[in-house]
């Protein structure tokens, strides 16, 4: 056992410090600041308040405030919303800590060689908060095999997908041009069905039979406080990236379909329930699958009571999904989903792609004026057309390829489709390599357990004070005092 755990703690380091060499000398050689922050650019060289950049007008004012938004929901809210296991929750926050430290520099390396100019990676605010939805995906397929991996297996599979999620996320912007504001379906439905899939390769029968697997009072209530933040900070997350108008539009679309969902959750949990009682499961999750399915919408004008109908359909679905769909996919699919993230990101991202196909029907310049150009690019009119001209009159935009509205809702749907099909493919792959004898499977009796990769507090040490008296800490704390009442005896 001792040889074992030797070689564990080699493994990591290994893998770890070879991967962050790795990234120093990438970024060494290929990343570099942007325009906006870097020194020796013209604008900067400029005495604006004696601070280059238009200090009151910039990109790091415009977007820092959501960035942290989204940086907390990373960090904190992801980590601490799967802290229910009893016996993992070191793990859950942990491991949570250390993929999106390790993501964020990846994904700023993979998703910028799609966008690599004169050689070089340019780096700004806008990049960091790309970089943070891009961990937020591996997070969530994190969520689908939480307990289940060792921690290099957690590596490799964050390093993998990231691969996969770039080219899958610069096809379906920048090939189908469609409109996902807030990543419901790059980011939500592809993490999910692609630890889906990992989990399927991987799935082993002691993972349903665990023990160790279920919660407490205790670690469900620090499981809470994931939700709540989550939940709170849900808007910035949906809106980041949005600009103006849109920006605002989507803040108040997320913020209803949360409230709308958040309610609901708690009347069909009670209402499923044999004895009307609530579900903690469906509070911590269910409640936050508004925020998921109104993402790729969020920046449409799909009105408050629109966006209210979209949170009350992805809380009902998120409820009947933990409560029958789960249970029927480990039974008869052999998918064990630690974390129910089909029910909170899959199924809700699948309608988040649905409903942004419905509203991008239905979008036409009356009911958004010339900004129908700015939430879908394609929909702009050819270059050298009479109607490009008359636009570019009212509203500067760039040349597009003048879809339809049919059009580019048809193209939601394929994007959709072909993201569901690559995270599925791509992590059934990744589930075979993390098969790897040298990545460390767990057996049957790790899963779950924290005491597999962390030192873990000897609680001995307190149990002395559960059956003592007030008089007998005081004498504990005081040895005059105890040699005193000893005396008088």
């Amino acid at each position: 056992m001792a040889d074992r755990r030797k070689l564990k703690r080699g493994k990591l380091a290994l893998v770890l410090l070879v991967f962050q060499l790795l990234f120093l000398i990438l970024f060494g050689v290929f990343v570099d600041y942007n325009e906006h922050s870097d020194g020796t650019a013209e604008q900067n060289n400029k005495d604006v308040a004696n601070g280059g950049d238009d200090p009151t007008n910039n990109q790091l004012g415009y977007y820092y405030a959501m960035f942290q938004d989204v940086h907390v929901m990373i960090f904190i809210g992801f980590g601490f919303l799967m802290t229910f296991l009893k016996k993992y929750g070191f793990g859950s926050v942990g491991f949570n800590f250390l993929i999106a430290a390790f993501v964020i520099q990846w994904a700023t390396l993979m998703q910028g060689f799609f966008h690599i100019e004169h050689g070089k990676i340019s780096v700004g605010i806008t990049t960091l908060l790309t970089s943070d939805f891009a961990s937020a995906a591996v997070l969530i397929s994190f969520g689908a095999v939480l307990g289940k991996l060792s921690h290099v297996q957690y590596i490799l599979m964050a390093f993998l997908e990231i691969i996969f999620f770039a080219i899958n996320e610069y096809v379906g912007i920048y090939h189908f041009q469609v409109a996902d504001v807030g990543g419901s379906m790059f980011v939500h439905t592809f993490g999910a069905y692609f630890g889906l899939a990992v989990a399927r390769v991987l799935f082993k029968k002691p993972m349903a039979g665990s023990s160790k697997e279920g919660s407490n009072y205790t670690t469900d209530l620090f499981s809470m406080i994931g939700t709540i933040f989550l939940w709170m900070f849900w808007p910035s997350f949906n809106s980041a990236l949005a600009p103006g108008d849109d920006q605002h539009r989507a803040v108040i679309n997320t913020y209803f379909a949360l409230a709308a969902c958040c309610v609901t959750t708690f009347a069909i949990s009670s209402a499923v329930s044999k004895d009307g009682k609530i579900d903690m499961v469906h509070i911590q999750n269910s409640t936050l699958a508004g925020g998921v399915a109104v993402g790729t919408c969020a920046n449409m004008m799909i009105h408050p009571w629109g966006a209210m109908l979209i949170g009350i359909v992805a809380g009902t679905l998120s409820v009947i999904g933990f409560k029958w769909i789960t249970p029927m996919m480990l039974s008869k699919l052999n998918i064990h989903d630690t974390c129910g993230v089909n029910n909170l990101h899959g199924m809700p991202g699948v309608l988040a792609g649905i409903a942004g196909a419905i509203a991008a029907a239905v979008a036409e310049v009356s009911n958004y004026g010339n900004g129908l150009y700015e939430v879908f690019p394609a929909r702009a009119p050819a270059a050298n057309t009479t109607a490009y001209v008359e636009t570019v009159a009212e509203f500067a935009i760039e040349a597009g390829p003048g879809r339809s509205a049919a059009m580019q809702a048809g193209f939601q749907m394929v994007a959709l489709v072909v993201t569901m099909a690559i995270a599925i493919v791509t992590g059934m792959v990744t589930g075979l390599l993390l098969k790897i004898p040298f990545l460390g499977q767990l057996t049957s009796d790790e899963y779950f357990d924290d005491t597999n990769y962390w030192e873990i507090a000897e609680e001995e040490e307190d149990e002395k004070y559960v059956n003592v008296t007030v008089d007998d800490v005081i004498n504990e704390n005081n040895p005059e005092k105890k040699v005193d009442d000893e005396s008088r005896m």
